[in-house]
């Protein structure tokens, strides 16, 4: 049985939400909470394994509430389950950790199989939503790396591995091959050692002095 935490700023969802997993035997609703604070403090006294949460709510919102999460250590997965698919929606919230993005219309099954993913730690996204991770990985070469691009880079450069760079970066392990999979379209490569050696090559990472 998997237990959930429902995180919606609308009564309405949330209770649609619960009896709709509390439904099924495969999980278990733990709680509820309104806006992305009530989700932490709920989240670190219910230890759930999966997080369905919104990204737009009064407060706190969705993304800033996943990157307090992993921050404070909160072991549950997060899956956001939102109207959107905009990419200011997208991009940070899977940057900030969010195991699986998935749109509010979803067939029930659909959104069933998500969180199953999402509790062993897959991702599990809509087809726009991955059609808009495919779009970004397609930039031109010459488009540069973000700020958390080049720290997971740096961290690969000094051998570490997906999920150490996950641990030492607060995210998913997922999130971290997303942000691989980003640095290797923008610099033509195909590998982890291809990218290092480019990136040396273009100024993006330097020689310790």
């Amino acid at each position: 049985m998997i237990s959930l935490l429902i995180v919606d700023d609308h009564p309405v969802v949330r209770d649609g939400l619960r009896g709709m997993f509390a439904a099924d035997p495969r999980f278990e609703v733990l709680g509820e909470a309104g806006d992305g604070a009530e989700a932490i403090v709920a989240a670190e006294r219910l230890r759930p394994e999966v997080i369905l949460m919104d990204l737009r709510m009064p407060i706190t919102d969705g993304v800033a509430a996943i990157k307090e999460l992993a921050e404070r250590g909160v072991s549950a997965r997060v899956l956001v389950l939102t109207t959107y698919d905009t990419d200011s929606d997208v991009l940070p919230a899977i940057e900030a950790g969010a195991t699986g993005y998935l749109l509010k219309d979803a067939p029930r099954q659909e959104l069933f199989h998500a969180v199953e993913a999402a509790a062993r730690g897959e991702a599990a996204l809509s087809p726009s939503v991955a059609t808009r991770l495919m779009g970004q990985m397609r930039q031109p070469v010459s488009a540069p790396l973000s700020q958390r691009e080049l720290e997971v880079l740096e961290l690969i450069a000094r051998g570490s591995t997906n999920r150490e760079a996950a641990k030492q970066l607060f995210i998913s392990e997922a999130t971290v091959k997303t942000h691989l999979l980003h640095v290797y379209a923008k610099l033509g490569v195909n590998d982890r050692a291809a990218a290092v050696a480019t990136a040396f090559s273009r100024g993006y990472l330097t020689l310790p002095t």
